[in-house]
């Protein structure tokens, strides 16, 4: 967990570019009363599919370059790619609120079937 830790330690400021998804570090974590965001499918989804999952999958890769575009160039990238997007909402840093989840989750939702 410590490098986990010490890998989002820089995310606030690779993923500040991501103006719609921009919050104030003031905001308190994500906790166990937050409602999950189910997936539509078996698809992709912010609270299961690990960020490992999510960049080597082109059509969700594209789903986080338009969303989330700071995260696919963090430098601590493969140390968080066994979390998941909720994972990393818990810490400020990442600069992901619970809208910003349900729009990525829409966005996976939005991607058709093959």
């Amino acid at each position: 967990m410590r490098p986990a830790i010490a890998a989002l330690s820089g995310l606030s400021i690779l993923l500040a570019g991501a103006p719609a998804l921009a919050q104030s570090n003031t905001a308190a974590p994500a906790d166990a009363a937050t409602p999950t965001i189910p997936a539509a499918s078996p698809k992709a989804s912010v609270e299961t599919t690990t960020i490992g999952d999510l960049v080597d999958n082109p059509k969700t890769k594209a789903v986080l370059q338009q969303d989330m575009p700071g995260l696919l160039t963090y430098d601590g990238l493969d140390q968080i790619k066994g979390m998941t997007m909720r994972d990393i909402s818990k810490y400020p840093q990442a600069n992901l609120d619970q809208a910003a989840l349900v729009k990525i989750q829409k966005d996976f939702d939005a991607i058709p079937s093959p």
